[in-house]
């Protein structure tokens, strides 16, 4: 059986209660945006909690393979690739 490669996107465990606890998961999409839509209709209620205003939310940071993303919903994403969303740390 052949496997389509997408995107991993790995869940903060506080939104994990709307993966059902799943820590990755799969989600089809050529850019961020396209992955958030996805992960919204799959798991109603994550496009809030990543975005405001049809960007992300401001302290949230979108690291897309080995990198910080630049682009925010923009930034394009590929098979195989790991996304992680990083909240910002505050310090001082």
């Amino acid at each position: 059986m052949a496997t389509i490669n997408m995107p991993r996107v790995f869940i903060p465990p506080p939104m994990r209660p709307l993966t059902a606890g799943e820590e990755v998961v799969e989600v089809a999409g050529a850019n961020i945006a396209q992955v958030i839509e996805n992960l919204e209709q799959r798991f109603p209620g994550m496009k809030e909690r990543l975005c405001q205003d049809d960007a992300l939310r401001p302290g949230l940071s979108v690291a897309v393979g080995d990198s910080v993303a630049t682009l925010g919903m923009l930034q394009r994403t590929g098979p195989d690739v790991e996304i992680h969303f990083l909240p910002a740390i505050g310090g001082g």
